[in-house]
């Protein structure tokens, strides 16, 4: 008697909805290219050595919008989901999820064409599959059109998404969504708290709640608000916010507390959500952002469908120009240890005017090193294995902390279609502010607990560069901060919770001893511009166009911090110079002078001192060389000090103020 062969089982599998297509919140219209997009039209001549621009779009009306899910396209046009909200990013859920097929289903009202497309890293589109739909006899319950689509040929990047076109009756997309089947045990959602941190921004606190609670997907997951409040402008105080708090039906907790700063509020909220024991996520918000409530649902549904724990994060679209994506992935430059771009050519992308269809930079998968908490989802395992925030105060703590969990296995991921709307950084320059102390100290314990090269690789020779440039400038507060960082760093990870609350006082002291750090309001606030001595030819500063005239002009910069000061430059600015152009060159030139600040709200008088110049940069010289020596052994005093730095229990006695 021969053995039969058993067949192999099948393993259980349920149906995720990955993401529905949905529409915009509110009425904008400027958002709208963001979900839906008309007919591509033909791009224009391009001149030669000007960049190609995608074709612009057939323009699409908010009166088609027939509510969050449904949109109504017009007769014989063509509306595409192919879309920034609403295509499908393929290559992310190949490369880190489980899923290796999904489903499109489409209900349409209507007769009209289905069409899906793909594209691949470069950029290249392909139509995969169509569908004819005709009207049925229901008038309200509409057609379902599916279509099985595989993700085995996303390695490196590309994308899914369907047009429809509608036939003379018009069509009418009744709710569409991406599915697939996964593994039973994958079955449940997970939950997620939001930890929102803030300070005096009541009304956007207020208008973020209502953004939660308006959204019955989100609500369906959402355990919790925590917004620790850490300023003395409340949003509790805040008209709406009894609205917003009905909205989340529950769901609300607002924790008051002393301004730790964002390390410290979302810290907070971390700490917060491991006590109550019931979410599989925590998420950090900012909470002057403006949130799209589906992202946050996509991101906690791929954080479920993740191969392993994975942090995941959103991207950024300016809150002042809102089809404006402003950050699509960011990474750390390990021999500089500095953040920027993975995209270095990028300067981000107008979606009202180059659609995600044809913008070849927008289909390649983007990994990233870490995700700005304007807003992260982090699976509450990996706080639990490796701890909350770095009582940093601000900056570096989101970086800092996406590399401490790589260095457990938890990847970051940045995930297209989750994103907020915020403030723009290019719209300020906080490193010439009292922040100048926590870029300066914070970028530093960042590398001495995380890079790899020797004494840090370029960080300290760079450090003392632009602590020169500083001083070329004559912002001689900016430059103090950065010593009293580097002095800071240099006693010991024990100050840093023993001064988070308080070192914020010090600094602004500090500051505010320095006539570049006051900053007047008043357009008339600054006597005219007069030189005793015209620049030759009267031609202005240029440029430097090469290293060798960069060099030139840091000669000369520092050549004239010998002579004395030309005494008509006390009291009148031998110029006025624009934010956009005080480079330090510009302003090692002058002997004073007045300078606007980058948001535009006001401006500075800059007075050069050679006395202090000669102090500062003698100060400078000798903290960087210690910094140089003592490398090897701080960076084992700071890396031997993180389980206490980041434990719960160190953090409460911050939050109680037992320091």
């Amino acid at each position: 008697m021969s053995a039969t062969t058993a067949a192999p089982v099948k393993p259980a599998t349920v149906t995720r909805t990955l993401q529905r297509v949905v529409l915009p919140l509110e009425a904008d219209q400027d958002i709208l290219p963001l979900y839906v997009e008309g007919e591509q039209q033909q791009p224009p001549v391009v001149a030669h050595g000007e960049k190609e621009r995608g074709a612009a779009a057939e323009a699409q009306d908010l009166s088609q919008v027939l509510s969050r899910t449904s949109y109504a396209v017009r007769a014989q046009q063509r509306t595409s989901f192919g879309t920034y909200f609403n295509a499908f990013p393929a290559s992310y859920w190949r490369r880190w999820t489980v899923v290796t097929e999904v489903t499109l289903r489409v209900t349409l009202l209507g007769s009209a064409d289905v069409i899906v497309y793909r594209s691949n890293a470069k950029g290249n589109v392909y139509r995969v599959e169509s569908t004819r739909v005709e009207a049925g006899t229901d008038a309200t319950a509409g057609t379902d059109v599916s279509f099985r689509l595989p993700l085995s040929t996303f390695a490196d990047g590309g994308w899914y998404w369907f047009d429809v076109i509608a036939a003379d009756g018009g069509a009418t997309v009744k709710a569409a969504r991406w599915e697939a089947e996964v593994p039973e045990d994958r079955a449940t959602p997970g939950t997620l708290s939001i930890a929102v941190t803030t300070l005096n921004r009541p009304d956007d606190v207020v208008a973020l709640l209502g953004q939660h609670g308006a959204d019955p997907e989100l609500l369906s997951i959402l355990d919790e608000v925590i917004v620790v409040d850490q300023g003395n402008q409340h949003p509790t105080d805040a008209e709406g916010f009894a609205e917003a708090e009905k909205g989340l039906d529950g769901r609300l907790r607002v924790i008051i507390q002393a301004n730790l700063g964002g390390s410290g509020g979302f810290s907070r909220g971390m700490s917060e959500t491991l006590d109550a024991e019931k979410s599989t996520y925590v998420l950090i918000s900012d909470d002057d952002v403006r949130t799209e409530p589906e992202g946050i649902v996509r991101a906690a549904t791929f954080a479920d469908l993740s191969r392993r724990p994975t942090i995941v994060g959103g991207q950024m679209f300016s809150m002042f120009d809102r089809p404006y994506l402003h950050s699509m992935g960011e990474r750390i430059q390990p021999w500089r240890f500095w953040w920027g771009p993975v995209l270095q050519d990028s300067e981000g992308h107008h979606l009202d005017k180059e659609s995600l269809r044809s913008t070849r930079e927008l289909h390649r998968r983007v990994d990233v090193d870490y995700n700005g908490w304007w807003m992260t989802l982090i699976p509450l395992s990996v706080v639990r294995e490796i701890g909350l925030s770095l009582p940093l105060f601000i900056k570096w703590d989101d970086a800092e902390y996406s590399l401490r969990a790589r260095q457990t296995g938890v990847p970051t991921v940045t995930l297209p279609g989750a994103a907020v709307w915020h403030v723009p950084w290019t719209d300020k320059d906080d490193t010439l502010d009292w922040q100048a102390y926590y870029h300066e100290r914070n970028r530093f314990v960042a590398a001495l607990l995380h890079s790899q090269y020797p004494r840090g690789g370029r960080i300290v020779r760079e450090s003392f560069i632009h602590q020169t440039r500083h001083l070329l400038a004559s912002q001689y507060s900016v430059a103090e901060l950065r010593l009293m960082a580097l002095e800071d760093l240099l006693s010991g990870p024990e100050h840093m919770h023993d001064q988070l609350g308080t070192r914020l006082g010090d600094i602004r002291a500090v500051r505010a001893a320095h006539p570049d750090s006051t900053v007047e309001k008043d357009p008339g606030a600054f006597p005219a511009p007069r030189r005793e001595k015209m620049p030759k030819k009267g031609e202005g500063v240029r440029p430097p166009s090469n290293r060798v005239g960069l060099l030139t002009m840091a000669a000369v910069g520092a050549v004239k911090q010998l002579r004395p000061i030309r005494q008509l430059s006390k009291s009148h600015p031998e110029a006025e110079v624009h934010a956009a152009d005080a480079k330090w060159w510009m302003l090692a030139q002058f002997d004073s002078a007045v300078v606007s600040t980058s948001d535009g709200s006001g401006a500075s008088w800059y007075h050069r001192d050679p006395e202090r110049f000669r102090s500062l940069m003698t100060r400078s010289v000798k903290i960087h060389e210690q910094l140089l020596r003592a490398w090897p052994e701080l960076s084992e005093q700071y890396k031997s000090s993180i389980d206490s730095l980041v434990g719960q229990d160190e953090w409460k006695k911050t939050f109680r103020g037992e320091r």
